[in-house]
């Protein structure tokens, strides 16, 4: 099996499955560590719903798909800010699918799809309770840093120059 990355529109039904999967798992982490509950299925629609993903679309963002064998596995977004930087959103991977090398190569793609917007600095925010993220934006060469916007929910913020 191979992985292929290659972008994807932020509304395809391929797009909204991932985002589903993505909100879905970080919410209910979000909540079961600190209410010790799941996220309320009608707050995980509104949200979910509010949230299309729109940023991402053309000209001055991209979603990117990872497929295994294929088959979709995994997604990230990239979004031009203030030039010269684009941030590193929605960076996720089907459980089933991590540990294979996906992430690594999901980001690689992201960083070059920034450069492709004409980002020389990538940014990304994420929350405390979510280490492997943490970690692998560590490995990967992104070094924590101040806030760089307001969001309740980020707590670590990291930034990398594109070469």
């Amino acid at each position: 099996m191979t992985w292929t990355v290659a972008p994807e529109a932020f509304d395809s039904p391929v797009a909204a499955a991932l985002w589903r999967a993505y909100y879905t798992e970080v919410s209910d982490r979000w909540y079961l560590l600190h209410e010790g509950r799941r996220t309320d299925p009608d707050e995980l629609e509104r949200e979910i719903a509010a949230n299309t993903g729109a940023e991402l679309a053309p000209p001055d963002g991209r979603l990117l798909v990872a497929r295994y064998g294929g088959e979709p596995a995994g997604s990230a977004g990239v979004r031009l800010l203030e030039a010269p930087t684009a941030e590193l959103t929605r960076v996720f991977l089907y459980p089933g699918m991590r540990g294979r090398g996906g992430a690594a190569l999901l980001v690689s793609a992201a960083e070059d799809a920034a450069r492709a917007l004409g980002a020389t600095r990538l940014v990304l925010d994420t929350r405390g309770d979510l280490t492997e993220a943490r970690a692998l934006y560590a490995r990967l060469g992104y070094t924590e840093t101040g806030p760089y916007k307001e969001d309740p929910y980020a707590e670590h913020w990291f930034r990398k120059q594109l070469a």
